[in-house]
């Protein structure tokens, strides 16, 4: 499973980087982390159109308002 750290990142970089991954492997599953709500709701828009499905866990243990996109087929 690839993770994608986005933390830090603002939109759109972390949309873009999720983009790149999605053309390398289209199929493994992945996760993303991000810290900011607007990259939450923008990865997870920009997945579900590409036919993931998403979790959103709160991963508070690796940094505060870090969440743990899993996106999974």
């Amino acid at each position: 499973m690839r993770t994608i750290d986005c933390r830090g990142l603002s939109c759109p970089q972390p949309v873009v980087l999720f983009t790149q991954a999605h053309k390398e492997n289209s199929t493994d599953p992945m996760d993303v982390l991000v810290d900011n709500m607007a990259s939450v709701e923008n990865v997870s828009r920009a997945a579900r159109k590409k036919g993931w499905q998403v979790t959103a866990v709160d991963a508070a243990d690796m940094g505060p308002d870090v969440v743990r996109l899993e996106l999974r087929r």
